[in-house]
Order: C-alpha cells, then sequence, then structure tokens
C-alpha cells in the first residue's frame, strides 16, 4: 500500500513533525509501513536496508526476480548532460506490451528523479492518464483506461536529476586535467535507475537508442551502432544517436561522453576502438593490441561469432571497478593503462579477455537474478584462463587456476553460501570469489568430465538457444545432459546449490609382495545441510623406474575409500590430480625422494609447485639448495614464483643466500617476487640491496617493491630512498607509491613533515588513488603526534576535493588521525548515509574515533549512547519530512492551467 501526498495536503515541516513522530513511536505498524516504504523501501537491493537488518541479526529474505508485468520492447534516452552543474536532463521513452492482464498503473524504478512531465501514446493515439505518483524510488503511472495484453504502447518521461549513482561526470572542477572532460554511467547492479526510469533488474531485455546532445568537440559514445551526428544551430549542441537493435538488459545500458582520443582495429567485419582520455593517449596502444586476438580465439573456442555490431573499449578516470561489460562498449578503469618500463609486471590482456568473454556470457544471455551471477561472471573468468592458455601455453592456465583456488576459494572454506544462493541482502554481495573463480573451477572440472569437444558442442548449443535471452543455472544444465547423455543433477547439487569444497587426505604404501599401489582416500571436510560429501572422478598418476606412466581412475563417492593398483613395479612418484580437475583441499604427504623426481617433471607445472612448497615446508640446508636451483632454472615463471615464495618461508641464512644469487631473472614478475622475498628478511646487507634495487632497478614497479621492503629500516640511508622514491617521477607515480605505503608502515612521525610538503608541492601530479594513499598515510604517521593540529587542517581540506577517492581517503585518515576535533566534519559526512560511499567511510572512521577514546564509566556510556541514538533518529526523520518537503516543492510539475489538458498527458505528478 503507498500513499500519495498531493501539493493540497502539504504540511508544514513543524505541523508534520508530530506525526512523524508518532509514527516512529506508538502510532501503529501500519502508519509506518507507509512512511518507511514511501521513502526508503521498493528497490531489490537496497544497501542501506541491508546494513540495517543485517545489524540487527535479521534473516535475510530470499531473493527472486521481479514480476514482469509488461515486456519492455525499446527504450529511448534523449539527454542532455550538463558538465557545470552535474546533472543531466532527458526523456526517456517505453515501449512496452501489456503481457497477460489489462494493466491499470506501470510502475518502473527510478531513485530520486525529479519528473516534469509524462506522456503515453498507443498506435499514433494519445493514452490518456490518470495519475503520476513519483517515489524516491519509483516511478507510478496510472492509466485512465487498462491497456489491454498484446496491445503496444509507448511510455514518454521528462526528468532530470542530480544523480549520486549511476551517471558520474570527471570535471576540471573536480580536480581533472581540463582536456579529460567526460561523463559516464555504471548500470550493475541497480545504478541505472539513478538516471532513467526503466525495470532495473536483469530479467528483462529490451532494443534500445541513446541520443545525447553535447559541445561539438566531444565525442559520444553507446551500445550499438552510430546512426548519425547533427548540430543544432539554436543551441550549438552536438546531438549524437546511437541504436542498439538487440535486446539486452536495462544494467547493460551505457553512455560516455567527452575529450577522447581513439585507436581503431578490425577482427573479420567487426569495427574494434580503444578510446581514452587525450592525457594518457601516448600509452593507450599497450592496452588494446591484444584485442583482436581474444576476439578471434573465442570466436572459435566458443563457436558463435561475436554477436554485436561492433566492439568499443574506452577508459574511465577513477572507475568504480576494473571494467563492465556494457553491450558492445566495454568501460575500463584507465588503471588498465601502462608503460612499457614495467614490461609483462602490467597488462590488460586478463580484463581485456574477461569482458570480451561477457559480450557472450552475461549480454548475449543473461543470468535472470543475482543468485545466478555465476553464468555471467564464472564464464568470463574461465574464459580468461582459457585465452591465457591458448596464447601463453597450459602451463599458465593451470596456474592461474591453481592460484584461484589456493588464494580465493580455499581460504574460504568456513563460508556456508553455495554459488547459487538467494539468501542476500544486496546484489553486491554476490559478486564474490563464489561467481568468479569458484564458478571458473565450475566450468573447468565439466569441461575435463565431458571433453573439450562434448563441452563446447554445449555451450554453443546453450548460447543459440537461450540467445538474447535470460537464463538460470538449470537452463544450462539441461543443455549439457541433452548433449552428454550424462545426468548432472549430483554435480550441480554438490558444487552450486551446496557450499565448499572436499578435503581430502591421502594415504599411500606400496605393497612390495603383491606388488600393488594401496591408496586410501578419506573426505575430512565437515559434512552437514551445507556441505555434502562429494561424489568426483579421481585420478591417479604413478611413474615407474623405467619412465613409464601408468593413470588410474577411479570414482570417489563416500567418506573413506581404498583402492589397489597392480603395477610392473614400485613407482618412483605418485601423483594425484595430475591434471588439476579437481577444486579440492589435498593432505598427500609424499616422501621427500618422490618430490625431488616431482621437480624434475617438465610436463608437470602443479606437480613441481606442490614440491616446491613441501620441499619449502622441509627448511632442511639440502631441500633450500634444491629450492634456489629451482628459482633460478625452471623453465616456468609459476614455479620460480613459488620457489621465492618457499625460500621467504624458509626465512634461514642459507635462504636468503639463495634469494640474494637469484635477482637476475628475465621475467620480470619473478624478478619482483624474489624483491619482495629478500625484503622479508631483516639484515643489514638486504638493506643495501633493496637500496641498490630502489636507485637502479628501471621497471618502477620492481623499485616500488624495494622501497616498500625497506620500511622496516630506521638507517638514514633507507630513510633518504624513502625520500627520494617520494620526490621520484615514474608513470603514474608507481615508484612514489611504493614509497608512501613505505612510509605508512614505518610508523615514524618524523617523516611526515615531508610526505605533508611533498603533496602540497606536487599533489596535482598525483594520481587520485596514489593521493588518496598519501592522505592515509598522513593520518597513519600523524596519530603517532600529540599535536595533530597541523595535519588535521591538511586532511580536512582536501575533505572538499570532488573526487571520489580522495575525498574518502581524507575521511578515512581522520579516523586514523584519532583527533576528536574532527569528528563534527565526519558526523556531517556520516548523514549521507551507509548506501552512500562517502556515508559508508564516514560512519566507519567515526567508529574509529570512538574506539580510540579513553575508557569512560558504563554509565556514562550508556547515556551518551541514548543520546546518540535520539539524535540519529531526529536526523532522520527530521532529513525525511524535509525530503517530502522538497519533493512536493521541486518534483510535482506546475498546476495545470485552466485549459483542458491534451489527450494523454498526465495530470500533475504526485509526491507519496
Amino acid at each position: 500500500m503507498a500513499r500519495s501526498i498531493h501539493p493540497s495536503s502539504h504540511l508544514p515541516l513543524a505541523l508534520l513533525l508530530p506525526l512523524v513522530v508518532a509514527c516512529a513511536g506508538a502510532a501503529g505498524a501500519a502508519e509506518e509501513e507507509i512512511l518507511c516504504r514511501c521513502h526508503h523501501g521498493g528497490l531489490h537491493d537496497h544497501a542501506g536496508q541491508a546494513a540495517a537488518a543485517a545489524a540487527a541479526g535479521e534473516p535475510a529474505p530470499r531473493q527472486y526476480a521481479p514480476d514482469r508485468a509488461v515486456d519492455m520492447l525499446h527504450l529511448k534516452i534523449d539527454c542532455t548532460p550538463d558538465f557545470a552543474r552535474h546533472s543531466v536532463r532527458a526523456t526517456t521513452s517505453l515501449s512496452f506490451k501489456p503481457i497477460a492482464r489489462p494493466l491499470s498503473a506501470l510502475r518502473l524504478d527510478a531513485v530520486d528523479l525529479t519528473v516534469h512531465a509524462v506522456r503515453a501514446e498507443a498506435a499514433g493515439a494519445a493514452v490518456p492518464v490518470a495519475d503520476v505518483v513519483v517515489a524516491r524510488d519509483s516511478i507510478t503511472v496510472s492509466f485512465a483506461e487498462p491497456i489491454p495484453p498484446g496491445r503496444e504502447a509507448t511510455l514518454h518521461v521528462d526528468h532530470s536529476a542530480e544523480p549520486r549513482r549511476g551517471l558520474y561526470f570527471r570535471t576540471p572542477d573536480m580536480g581533472y586535467p581540463a582536456g579529460d572532460t567526460h561523463v559516464w554511467t555504471q548500470g550493475e547492479s541497480h545504478e541505472a535507475r539513478h538516471w532513467f526510469p526503466c525495470h532495473d533488474y536483469p530479467n528483462e531485455k529490451c532494443t534500445t537508442e541513446m541520443i545525447c546532445h553535447v559541445p561539438p568537440a566531444m565525442t559520444v559514445l553507446s551500445n550499438g551502432r552510430l546512426v548519425g551526428e547533427e548540430t543544432d544551430p539554436a543551441t550549438g549542441l552536438k546531438a549524437v544517436r546511437w541504436l542498439q537493435d538487440k535486446p539486452h538488459v536495462s544494467y547493460l545500458v551505457c553512455l560516455v561522453a567527452g575529450h577522447l582520443v581513439k585507436l581503431e582495429g578490425k577482427h573479420r567485419d567487426v569495427p574494434l576502438a580503444f578510446w581514452t582520455q587525450p592525457s594518457t593517449a601516448a600509452v593507450a596502444a599497450n592496452s588494446f593490441r591484444d584485442t583482436p586476438g581474444i576476439m578471434a580465439y573465442f570466436e572459435d573456442e566458443i563457436g558463435v561469432p561475436f554477436p554485436w555490431v561492433k566492439y568499443d573499449q574506452v577508459t574511465i578516470q577513477d572507475f568504480v571497478a576494473g571494467g563492465m561489460e556494457n553491450t558492445s562498449l566495454t568501460t575500463l578503469t584507465d588503471q588498465t593503462l601502462f608503460s612499457g618500463e614495467t614490461e609483462n609486471i602490467r597488462t590488460t590482456r586478463s580484463l581485456d579477455a574477461h569482458e570480451m568473454a561477457h559480450q557472450w556470457f552475461g549480454d548475449l544471455v543473461t543470468c535472470k537474478d543475482w543468485s545466478h551471477l555465476w553464468l555471467n561472471e564464472g564464464f568470463a573468468t574461465y574464459y580468461s584462463h582459457l585465452h591465457a592458455g591458448h596464447l601463453l601455453g597450459k602451463d599458465e592456465l593451470l596456474y592461474g587456476l591453481w592460484l584461484d583456488a589456493e588464494n580465493k576459494i580455499l581460504p574460504n572454506a568456513a563460508d556456508p553460501r553455495p554459488i547459487v544462493f538467494k539468501g542476500y541482502r544486496d546484489a553486491r554481495e554476490q559478486f564474490d570469489w563464489r561467481a568468479y573463480p569458484k564458478g571458473s573451477w565450475v566450468l573447468h572440472m565439466l569441461r575435463h568430465q565431458l571433453g573439450a569437444d562434448l563441452y563446447r558442442q554445449a555451450v554453443r548449443t546453450y548460447l543459440e538457444r537461450h540467445a538474447y535471452g535470460t537464463v538460470t543455472s538449470d537452463d544450462f544444465r539441461q543443455v549439457l545432459e541433452e548433449t552428454s547423455g550424462r545426468p548432472l543433477d549430483r554435480f550441480f547439487d554438490q558444487w552450486l546449490y551446496h557450499a565448499r569444497h572436499p578435503d581430502l587426505k591421502i594415504d599411500y604404501r606400496w605393497q612390495a609382495e603383491e606388488k600393488l599401489a594401496h591408496v586410501t582416500v578419506r573426505q575430512t571436510q565437515p559434512v552437514s545441510a551445507d556441505v555434502l560429501l562429494f561424489a568426483f572422478p579421481a585420478t591417479f598418476r604413478f611413474v615407474l623406474p623405467d619412465g613409464t606412466v601408468v593413470d588410474r581412475t577411479v570414482a570417489v563417492d563416500g567418506a573413506t575409500h581404498e583402492f589397489d593398483f597392480a603395477l610392473a613395479a614400485q613407482p618412483v612418484l605418485v601423483r594425484f590430480d595430475p591434471e588439476l580437475t579437481l577444486l579440492a583441499r589435498v593432505d598427500f604427504d609424499l616422501p621427500e625422494a618422490m618430490q625431488l623426481v616431482q621437480l624434475e617433471r617438465a610436463d608437470d607445472p602443479i606437480g613441481r609447485i606442490r614440491a616446491v612448497k613441501a620441499l619449502g615446508a622441509k627448511k632442511t640446508r639440502g631441500a633450500v639448495e634444491r629450492l634456489g636451483r629451482v628459482l633460478r632454472e625452471d623453465p616456468f615463471r609459476g614455479v620460480r614464483e613459488q620457489a621465492a615464495a618457499a625460500l621467504q618461508a624458509a626465512g634461514s641464512d642459507e635462504a636468503l643466500d639463495e634469494l640474494s644469487r637469484s635477482l637476475a631473472q628475465p621475467d620480470a614478475r619473478v624478478r619482483r617476487r624474489v624483491v619482495e622475498a629478500l625484503a622479508a628478511f631483516y639484515r643489514p646487507q638486504v638493506m643495501e640491496r633493496l637500496v641498490a634495487v630502489a636507485r637502479d632497478e628501471p621497471n618502477p614497479a620492481i623499485r616500488a617493491a624495494a622501497l616498500e621492503g625497506l620500511a622496516k629500516y630506521g638507517d638514514p640511508q633507507a630513510r633518504d630512498a624513502l625520500l627520494d622514491g617520494l620526490r621520484s617521477e615514474s608513470f603514474r607515480q608507481e615508484v612514489a607509491a611504493g614509497a608512501i605505503a613505505a612510509l605508512a608502515a614505518t610508523h615514524d612521525e618524523s617523516l611526515l613533515e615531508a610526505l605533508v610538503r611533498t603533496v602540497k608541492a606536487r599533489g596535482d601530479a598525483f594520481p587520485p588513488r596514489v593521493l588518496a594513499r598519501a592522505l592515509e598515510t598522513a593520518g597513519r604517521l600523524g596519530n603517532e603526534r600529540t599535536e595533530k593540529e597541523t595535519v588535521r587542517e591538511f586532511l580536512l581540506a582536501h575533505t572538499a576535493d570532488q573526487r571520489l577517492p580522495v575525498r574518502s581517503a581524507a575521511l578515512a585518515a581522520l579516523g586514523e588521525l584519532g583527533d576528536p576535533r574532527a569528528r563534527p566534519v565526519l558526523e556531517g559526512f556520516a548523514q549521507l548515509g551507509p548506501d552512500d560511499r562517502v556515508g559508508k567511510v564516514a560512519t566507519e572512521a567515526l567508529e574509529k574515533l570512538r574506539q580510540r577514546q579513553p575508557a569512560v564509566p558504563q554509565e556514562v556510556k550508556e547515556l551518551r549512547g541514548e543520546l546518540s541514538r535520539v539524535a540519529d533518529e531526529q536526523r532522520k526523520l527530521r532529513a525525511e519530512i524535509e525530503g517530502v518537503d522538497r519533493r512536493v516543492k521541486e518534483r510535482v510539475a506546475p498546476p495545470a492551467p485552466p485549459a483542458a489538458p491534451a489527450a494523454g498527458s498526465a495530470p500533475a505528478p504526485t509526491a507519496p
């Protein structure tokens, strides 16, 4: 139930306040529900509500796709961004057909939009609109007569907004270079509604059209194909029209407009372009070079041609993520740009492949709701790995999967949530290790169990059957079963609908008389309603003294299994899962003699890594010497990286000697890892080596690693190196960023003045993220001082910075500083609320301030807490009331003139 507040019933704030207080208190649940729903409810994933409910210990509601009263056919946005006011004015036109019932009212997702007028039409004639209700998160249009099912109608909404989400400006008044001015949009997961009205959920698709009016010197990019450009002599603005004539979801609708430089390419007849801001155009080619090859590989591997008319990529300054796969137009963080000095440490290839894979998995075929997000993100992650294997060899494919398992999946064993999970509060909770690396691993296991050819056939059928539609995990399962003839219910149940992975304890012994290899496999993971005993094929590889390799695959589906394998001779090596086809934590302790044999298996990079880790755990002199040889001689960089890590973990003087002998690495990634391993040791000779690397190494990423390693040394030589690094110049100030990170770790407040002086002198040369790190470091070092006023004022000045990373860092740094005199400023920003990025940071900073305050008597704490709660409630209530007041004044269209309105036009929109 919703309530409309018409202009004639608007009450002054002073009269309305008692009513609101009563509603929040004893007036009854009905009134409270009306108030809360009008001003806060209705979003499928509202972060503020989610946080409040979680804090109260309420169980999370199960999330499902919303109803579709209509079939959306076409969405047209005709907009004009105002770069000076950071606002947008637009007319959004939505063409639709009611699906099953006559449509009396259409509700659209829309957050904080000011609605100026609403019109409707069908078959060239006006459709009378009876009422328009504008709530904080929606627009509901009621029609004078219900629209019958199957009849096409179009709704036009004139609106404007100053969006806090969804549409973002990068302008000189915000601190960005004047020549780089641009505006951009981000729709996923529910941000489209912040700048245009729509059905903002992935269970609806339609074609779209974008018309954007900008100064003639600017470029406009959007989904689909460019239809035309023309300049309006009256306004001097250029109107650019794009048409996406194949259906896609609202969160993939994208607009980027501003000063951009273009690089061009082509794959077959598909035009390719890479756009970036003029200030970074010189290095743009580094990030574009892999795109044609990635598209060619994906077409061959997937079996479905690239499904869109063109493919553009564009960099965004201070983007909110790494990349976003908008249909035919991927937006990328500008951090993806890199200079050649970093050798192979920086590359865009993986991100490029991930976002392009989404053009099939996520764009062509889209998850119906966020519980099935892995169908978007798991596929994109896995196909990025597949491309790495295609381009660089199978070792890279396996190493990427192994790293995902070791670093992202296995450490989360205690998480009881499955991949397909409906108990989330906010859609953003789904974008984690379950959807990305674990989803990727599910596909990898399927590809192995079905075979690559059958898997490809199933994926092609899946895409062709559901092209331009929405899908669930069961849609994919059905295609796999049809293609393979195998029931996969159990596979999907254990890997997708239940949590975790198996923990395996494997024991081996040789029975000489029978010439049998006896193997015991135990599943040791805790079994519960959330976690099952897993069923999977398990492969053992036996290497015999004459070099013969014997593979045996068995079925495991219980808690304990024992297997006997007849062999011609006692094996010199026993390997479990030699092709890395099972996601599991494996405890299989082999004799050192077998580990040494495994190190020599050139065809088994993961086996060599496992041997390296096992030898590193032994920490004997012989093991350390062997690891040093591996670090210098192994042909695969992944094995060498892990050898450096194992020597670091060994921590002995002998391990340090081996690392020191191994700095001359041809692969820059390994060279940096050796520097990081050296930096873990606290020795005078290590400090001298790190100072030399920081001074002489040409690669800025490795210089930065060396500087970070100097943080633990109070020696003047180390201090001078850090200050030299702070003042140095490198692409995106990567070396200075390393020095700043080291300063933070020193806890030496005497370095604060040099940092502040550098920021004041050349802060404009620091990219926002580097400047943000400098501010956080200033807060941390300032906390070491008794006198905090100088650094407090320094940080407060940066809270006025319009760049999100800088402002957020300044607020976080005030929390680190621990000066209670910063509280009023933090409280002001905290009022933005927990669903605002800046408001969330300010709230966390306030909590740090509270934690740093000296202990006070419990009764005083309780009194302060009660007063704080009362004040918070009063602020919220006043904000809600003022919001009603503002919306009635600003959002409600002016009263209609005395003359009768034109047919199809709406009466004045009303606030709830």
